[in-house]
């Protein structure tokens, strides 16, 4: 059981990596200043952040009915820093459409946006996962579910996660290696190789769960 991300992380797929079926928390209130609107990329300057405008909203809107705000023209800023980005990337030109279809399809809800994303970023890293979304919010799961909400947090992207040790592949920008950014990068930069680079950055998290599945 998980919260629903904007381009997540490589290291909320590192987490998705062992199980065979997912619970998206699709009724939670949405909370501010989380990776749900928001993913990093690598640029020629330094790492940047990428945000997804939303209308503004109570603290007890659900996450499932947030608005996107499309007063300001984030699919047109997003996809043009995605192209400056990665545009050299080895497999930007394989990859890049599958992105640009769903940016431009004008969601009107932040989580339908983010739920069509992740299905596509699950295709191209090669995992069949089930997909399932929480029909109530429950404080306390039932016990046979791993409940990771809330412990994937951009304010700890750079901090050590039970879920992800970073394996370093090749970047295009500078000689230091930038970890745990959205899997886009790895994407673009790995292509078909982007699976093995997951499974090895989940290794130590799936050899301190001997019971979890790997797909």
């Amino acid at each position: 059981l998980i919260d629903l991300h904007y381009l997540p992380s490589i290291a909320y797929c590192s987490c998705l990596l062992p199980y065979e079926t997912i619970w998206l928390e699709a009724h939670e209130h949405y909370p501010k200043q989380t990776y749900r609107n928001r993913c990093y990329i690598l640029t020629s300057q330094q790492v940047d952040r990428l945000t997804v405008p939303v209308r503004k909203t109570s603290s007890k809107t659900p996450y499932h009915t947030l608005a996107i705000d499309y007063s300001q023209p984030w699919p047109d800023l997003h996809w043009r820093a995605l192209c400056t980005a990665y545009s050299k990337a080895p497999y930007f030109e394989y990859l890049a459409e599958h992105f640009r279809a769903i940016l431009f399809q004008r969601h009107t809800h932040l989580f339908d946006l983010n739920l069509a994303l992740l299905k596509t970023c699950l295709q191209l890293l090669q995992l069949k996962k089930h997909l399932q979304l929480s029909s109530h919010y429950e404080k306390v799961p039932p016990s046979h579910f791993t409940d990771a909400r809330g412990n994937i947090q951009p304010r700890h992207r750079l901090s050590p996660s039970p879920y992800y040790q970073p394996s370093p592949y090749p970047q295009l920008f500078g000689h230091k290696f930038h970890p745990n950014l959205s899997i886009i990068d790895l994407l673009f930069c790995e292509g078909p190789h982007a699976h093995a680079l997951l499974q090895q950055s989940a290794a130590s998290y799936l050899a301190n769960n001997p019971r979890l599945i790997l797909s």
